[in-house]
């Protein structure tokens, strides 16, 4: 990867993309709430499980699939793809964050000028992407390696939840260093995994994610939108 792909990189992880990501706990929120998550080790231990559970055993392969799709220029394939992880998120917040972060990312790449022509032909065939849809497209695009683009997805989720929890908890600043150090260090052998995993492997089995995300529907009092 040159010292171009890795700025690029760096720009798809970094917070200031304008996709609203801060403002979605995924689930933590409530576990925060119900206190199985109230400190520091607890919350290394919730957003350790749901990368592992849920993460590499589901968005990792299918940003995979979506990043060969938009290689072959399959429109088709990236649809029936984009349905699958779309029926994935199975809470309505989930669902809705999804397409909301996908339509925030879409609008945001038809605004910049700079974007292979290709790309954009692809882009307008699209029918409401989810936001890894066109995380992969870009990263595509810009040519940054798979792996090292899967490495950044799980990194940048890694962060906000993280970030999440010291909002919530709450906890401190070396207290996000320290989840960040820790949880880090499996993102590696959790893309490995992913880059390798068959079509039939592919789940979104993540029960305690599941309620946690129905729960915060209805929760009272809350700082995110999922």
């Amino acid at each position: 990867m040159t010292e171009h792909h890795l700025v690029r990189l760096l720009q798809l992880a970094s917070p200031m993309l304008p996709v609203g990501a801060y403002s979605y706990s995924q689930g933590l929120e409530w576990a925060i709430e119900s206190q199985q998550v109230h400190d520091l080790d607890s919350a290394r231990e919730w957003i350790a499980d749901v990368l592992d559970m849920y993460q590499g055993s589901f968005e990792l392969p299918l940003l995979v699939r979506f990043y060969q799709a938009w290689q072959q220029g399959d429109i088709a394939a990236l649809q029936q793809w984009n349905e699958v992880y779309l029926a994935g998120r199975d809470t309505a917040e989930a669902w809705a964050e999804s397409r909301q972060m996908g339509y925030s990312l879409k609008r945001l790449l038809n605004d910049l000028d700079d974007l292979p022509e290709a790309f954009m032909v692809q882009l307008a065939q699209l029918q409401s992407p989810a936001f890894p849809v066109l995380y992969a497209g870009i990263s595509q695009a810009w040519g940054i390696p798979p792996a090292h683009a899967l490495q950044a997805y799980a990194w940048a989720w890694l962060e906000n939840q993280a970030s999440a929890s010291m909002k919530t908890v709450p906890l401190g600043q070396v207290a996000g260093q320290k989840i960040l150090m820790s949880v880090a260090s499996g993102i590696p052998a959790l893309v490995e995994q992913a880059m390798l995993m068959p079509d039939k492997q592919i789940s979104n089995f993540c029960p305690a994610l599941t309620i946690a995300g129905s729960r915060h529907e209805t929760q009272y009092s809350r700082l995110f939108r999922s």
